[in-house]
């Protein structure tokens, strides 16, 4: 979903800031401005950290282009994933082999972990090696 957000340059001695409109006291920096949809989008979800429900729709950005508090930046458009901020657990019927079933409940008692849990994480893990 495409969000307005008001972008304060920043310099060769500071990062340019970000400030959501529709998310009062959530902000946002980054250095280059390449690197600012990857801040909002990170600044978002820790914002709203598992609440999907507590985003407000977008404020169409005709309706805030000439407030007075939104002078001397620039306004941007930012495409943002709410998907990765809904963290709810979501049950899944998957299929593995009965051994390995037992060696996945093996492993995560022995490491104080619950099967999902244990799933999860290695989950995590393999999408973060394989990027």
């Amino acid at each position: 979903m495409l969000y307005p957000v008001y972008v304060h340059p920043g310099d060769a001695k500071h990062a340019h800031g970000v400030t959501f409109p529709d998310f009062p006291g959530c902000f946002s920096a980054a250095d280059t401005w390449s690197d600012l949809p990857a801040a909002v989008q990170e600044a978002v979800e820790a914002h709203f950290n598992g609440e999907p429900d507590a985003v407000p729709p977008p404020t169409p950005l005709e309706n805030l282009v000439n407030q007075a508090e939104y002078a001397g930046g620039v306004w941007m458009l930012v495409e943002l994933d709410l998907s990765r901020i809904d963290t709810r657990p979501v049950r899944l019927n998957v299929s593995l082999p009965s051994n390995l079933v037992q060696q996945i409940d093996a492993w995560a008692e022995s490491h104080h972990m619950t099967r999902s849990g244990f799933l999860a994480s290695a989950v995590k893990k393999a999408m973060a090696a394989g990027s």
